[in-house]
């Protein structure tokens, strides 16, 4: 496979509702028009559990990025919003995290963040948020249901679902991570 194939694959939600907040994301790892993997976990708690997190990106680029956050949240513990602020400016300014093509989704019982290599750490104006190939399909869904349903999972799933439906790049094989909020 040439280094100039594009790599396709993921879709990243995260539903915060009804004291719970979900992190929901697909499997499917392609490149090009060829699935490489339909069962990869791209969700997964970080802080023995006190965060959940999903990316969207290269994978061992992700690794190293939850490792460091890992990192800064055992340094600022119960302090998410300074965790993902100190990431994004390793991310951004040390000469090798630089290069990491990724895009993480966090999550606390609190608040909800977007980073990305660009020093980005975004707090979604909506209680959803989504990234990768099929993230606003998921998005739109999302938002679309919010006001339909009750349950955070629930929407999370049926928005999911709807973007395997519509998305080459996403599949149902999905990994769901809750917690509740405080």
């Amino acid at each position: 496979m040439s280094e100039q194939q594009n790599w396709h694959g993921t879709t990243i939600l995260c539903v915060r509702k009804g004291g719970k907040v979900v992190i929901a994301g697909d499997g499917q790892v392609s490149a090009g028009p060829t699935i490489l993997k339909g069962n990869a976990r791209k969700v997964r708690p970080l802080a023995n559990g006190a965060v959940i997190s999903g990316f969207a990106g290269a994978t061992a680029d992700a690794f190293a990025l939850f490792e460091r956050l890992e990192q800064k949240l055992e340094r600022f513990p119960s302090q998410l919003a300074r965790a993902c602020v100190e990431l994004a400016k390793d991310w951004r300014t040390d000469r090798a995290l630089r290069r990491l093509d990724a895009m993480l989704i966090v999550a606390d019982a609190r608040e909800t963040f977007l980073i990305t290599g660009a020093g980005d750490v975004l707090d979604p104006e909506h209680k959803v948020i989504a990234v990768g190939s099929g993230g606003n399909y998921a998005l739109a869904a999302a938002r679309a249901l919010y006001d339909h349903m009750d349950d955070a999972e629930a929407i999370a799933r049926k928005s999911m679902a709807i973007a395997a439906d519509i998305c080459v790049y996403t599949n149902g094989n999905l990994t769901v991570e809750t917690l509740s909020e405080t």
